[in-house]
């Protein structure tokens, strides 16, 4: 059914391409009352502030009370009305951007794992890389693995080339090593293979296989569907309750490191709610959440989906923030799989899937999309393929016409080639599009298999973004692509895969306005929290990025290296590095001891 698009963000907030270097301040209202009950001040800054007509003027300081923004002014101004208990902090001339908010990310499970994980995101040499696995496999305890997964790409490394079998054998004999490449691909030294007891005669899961290498590895092939991947992962040993706990902590303020401050959980296969949700949720009730988490909710069971989703819908209540204001935690509702009948997974090495062939598929969709929908619950749905959304967009739109989308909050996830036409019938819908860097790591893949034309508009991101439906950017770690946001706006900005392949021309590129403000307050829609954060202006979050680097100025390769000095989340100080290391909570030492993290720690910093 069509219906006028209720979007609640200016349709100016991505139609503009432009920066204004204000002079000095670029005053915003304010009341001398709001100032004086203001408990931090940064001042000595350029602040970015967002204007009406999507470009940022500069600040030079911004006042902090009860969570929220008081005022945006000139340093005097705001340090002469601000009370005697205010704090201060001196930017020394840094840049200042709304806290950056990940429209499609995994970090529940990836804080569920992260310690036990060695990332090669970053990491310019396959050289090095296998070096890290020898070294990280000589700390690892018997019983335990080595493991790679994801967020990094052959292109990447100065070898432009994926591991081998028997390179991971080299460089751990004795140890198990799982190395993940997106999910299409997974590698298995030789320890791996006799852990696991895969031999010749081994019968892959349906739509995978198995290669057998001469040194005694293997390669797990997804085609295209990536259940053997699946399995993989979730043979290899996990962690306590407790080491959950720690996990999580850890993963939180890796991503404060990037200036994130919110983030959209799209669930996850071999993530089962709520067992496997333990280390966020006791990190909420214990009010040290580090960041504001949003979550869907992801069926694990084919062909079980609408009475799994019953069960949340009577047990669990959506929108309820199960921590304090600064420190959000909320189920949001169903997704990013509603059935897996409707699951078109984005393994460029093999042809695409067709999805929802049947009837009977076509008819659980259809079952689980109507009772979301009469309960309320917004929804979210993994869609690569325009072919996938036209079909997932017959059956929404027949829901729709019986239990009207208004208010749902309903989203397609990825779509990297849909067309003109799907885009009007996503706007119809009043839906929004969630966009991730995953190209980033698997454009050389696109490319060779539907060639450079279709893959200079996969996504069509300036069509999208001009388009006036709610857009957000994301990056779908971080299994698939990195959890740094800054190769999602790099991205975005130069149009390039990680390994440097120009993927867009610059007529599918944005600005770097339309991508900070995509990445911030575009994504709030998806939260149900626009107006409430994005923006650095009274009575938004005081959620706060203080960069390393000018975000706006810097070469476009610099952008990639950009981090935070300073990240601040509902007023509170949540990260700091360089001279505002001591101004952030002290974290407990990373469990287990020998954890990969204790040694590489994350994504790898810039030289």
């Amino acid at each position: 059914m069509a219906k006028k698009l209720t979007v609640r963000i200016a349709l100016s907030l991505i139609a503009s391409a432009g920066l204004t270097a204000g002079a000095g301040a670029a005053e915003v209202p304010s009341t001398d009352k709001a100032l004086s009950a203001a408990n931090l001040i940064l001042h000595n800054g350029k602040v970015a502030v967002s204007t009406d007509d999507g470009a940022y003027r500069f600040a030079e300081a911004v006042a902090i009370s009860d969570g929220h923004i008081a005022a945006v002014g000139g340093s005097q101004e705001l340090l002469a009305k601000a009370g005697e208990t205010a704090r201060a902090i001196d930017l020394q001339g840094r840049t200042v951007i709304p806290g950056l908010n990940d429209s499609h990310s995994h970090v529940v499970r990836g804080g569920r794992f992260y310690n036990l994980e060695l990332r090669w995101d970053g990491v310019d040499s396959l050289k090095e890389a296998l070096s890290m696995v020898g070294e990280q496999a000589k700390r690892t305890p018997q019983g335990e693995w080595v493991r790679v997964i994801g967020g990094w790409s052959p292109y990447q490394f100065e070898e432009q080339r994926m591991p081998t079998p028997a390179e991971l054998t080299r460089a751990a004999p004795d140890t198990p090593v799982f190395v993940l490449f997106l999910y299409s691909r997974g590698f298995l030294n030789a320890a791996a293979v006799e852990k696991l007891g895969i031999t010749e005669n081994t019968q892959a899961p349906k739509g995978g296989r198995y290669e057998m290498t001469k040194d005694g590895g293997a390669i797990l092939y997804a085609e295209p569907n990536p259940t053997i991947l699946y399995q993989t992962i979730g043979t290899l040993p996990g962690l306590s309750e407790e080491k959950q706990v720690n996990s999580t902590k850890h993963f939180y303020r890796e991503l404060n490191r990037f200036g994130l401050t919110s983030v959209i959980d799209a669930g996850g296969g071999g993530h089962i709610f709520p067992d496997d949700y333990e280390g966020t949720r006791k990190l909420s009730e214990q009010g040290e959440m580090p960041l504001r988490v949003s979550y869907y909710l992801f069926p694990q069971s084919p062909e079980k989906e609408l009475s799994t989703f019953r069960y949340w819908v009577n047990n669990f209540e959506q929108g309820k923030n199960q921590a304090d204001l600064a420190n959000g935690y909320v189920l949001e509702g169903g997704g990013e799989f509603l059935t897996w009948n409707a699951g078109d997974f984005e393994n460029f090495t093999a042809a695409r899937p067709e999805i929802l062939s049947k009837p009977y598929m076509r008819q659980e969709l259809y079952e689980v999309t109507k009772y979301l929908a009469e309960n309320k619950w917004p929804i979210r749905i993994h869609a690569t393929y325009d072919e996938s959304v036209s079909k997932i967009l017959d059956i929404w739109e027949k829901v729709d016409a019986e239990h009207p989308f208004d208010e749902l909050r309903c989203t397609l996830d990825h779509v990297e080639t849909i067309t003109d036409s799907n885009i009007e019938r996503v706007k119809a819908l009043g839906c929004g599009i969630a966009l991730q860097s995953r190209m980033a790591y698997a454009g050389e893949q696109f490319i060779e298999r539907y060639g450079k034309d279709l893959a200079a508009t996969s996504p069509p991101l300036r069509k999208l973004a001009e388009s006036g439906l709610p857009v957000g950017l994301g990056s779908d770690g971080t299994r698939v692509a990195t959890y740094n946001p800054w190769i999602t706006l790099y991205w975005a900005v130069t149009g390039k895969t990680v390994g440097g392949t120009q993927v867009y021309p610059s007529e599918n590129r944005l600005s770097r306005a339309q991508a900070l403000r995509l990445h911030t307050e575009g994504s709030a829609w998806f939260s149900g929290e626009q107006g409430q954060k994005g923006r650095i202006e009274p009575g938004q979050y005081a959620d706060l990025a203080v960069l390393n680097a000018d975000y706006f100025t810097v070469p476009d390769e610099q952008i990639r290296d950009i981090e935070s000095v300073l990240t601040v989340v509902g007023g509170k100080v949540v990260y700091g590095a360089a001279e505002y290391a001591e101004l952030a909570p002290q974290l407990p030492p990373i469990q287990p001891e020998w954890s990969p993290v204790a040694r590489f720690n994350g994504y790898k910093a810039a030289n």
